[in-house]
């Protein structure tokens, strides 16, 4: 399986806004480029792009969390 990493540290979000739906969810089939999360670094939110195509097989940091550069984010089945 291969993985999504954290490019800088910060506060992880699956959705845009609290009350909208996430990015993503597991099973979904994810494509290059698209957007799956965001990072909050000092109030400013970075997207999260993806780098390969593939399915979610799940998250391994919960929204809300703090994370750090290199840390594995997203699992993907290929």
């Amino acid at each position: 399986m291969a993985t999504i990493k954290a490019a800088i540290p910060g506060v992880f979000y699956r959705r845009p806004a609290p009350t909208e739906d996430p990015y993503v969810q597991a099973g979904d089939t994810i494509v290059p480029g698209q957007t799956i999360a965001l990072i909050e670094v000092m109030k400013n939110f970075n997207e999260v792009k993806a780098e390969q195509a593939g399915t979610v097989a799940g998250f391994l940091v919960e929204d809300g969390d703090e994370v750090s550069i290199g840390e594995d984010i997203v699992e993907l089945k290929n």
